[in-house]
């Protein structure tokens, strides 16, 4: 697998959600869909310890990136100005079908200094969210999709930046 260098110079950076939909469009088309089913969804950020953190999120995909905006002081904003690193799961829904299949995103959040108004303002103007707020943008690093095939496989979808999509079946 090749490895992916950010413009800042990290190894195995991330990438804009666009950079991910231009590369991949059939599988972020179904992992936007999963996310848009419904409201609510679960990130898992570090604590400060390293220990894990899960708490509910609303998260936009809007102007080809990936947002998370939190209430200031939160605990989750608090985690990610520490360690961006997180894992987002889409909400399975209600019974055990998961209709769409389990998506899963992983990255790094960076958060949107508050100087920076133009952004702030054109999320603000599109989601109205209750000021003031933290705003991160996110490094996407990987993409997952678990679905299950003709009854029969379980399939798994795994998509990192610099690699096409990997797809393994399972009986």
């Amino acid at each position: 697998m090749s490895t992916h260098t950010d413009t800042d110079g990290r190894r195995d950076a991330g990438v804009t959600w666009g950079a991910f939909a231009a590369a991949e469009p059939d599988l972020a088309r179904t992992v936007q869909e999963r996310f848009a089913a419904y409201t609510h969804h679960v990130l898992a950020t570090l604590r400060k310890d390293g220990s894990p953190r899960t708490t509910g999120l609303e998260v936009r995909f809007l102007d080809g990136e990936l947002w998370f905006g939190m209430m200031p002081g939160s605990m989750k904003a608090l985690d990610l100005h520490r360690d961006p690193r997180f894992s987002l799961q889409a909400n399975p829904g209600e019974g055990t079908t998961m209709g769409g299949g389990d998506v899963r995103i992983a990255g790094r959040a960076v958060e949107v200094p508050e100087d920076d108004t133009e952004t702030r303002a054109r999320y603000a103007e599109e989601v109205e969210p209750p000021e003031p707020f933290h705003l991160f943008r996110t490094e996407v690093t990987e993409v997952v999709r678990t679905s299950v095939e003709d009854e029969k496989y379980l399939v798994v979808q795994v998509w990192r930046p610099g690699a096409p999509v990997r797809t393994l079946r399972r009986t």
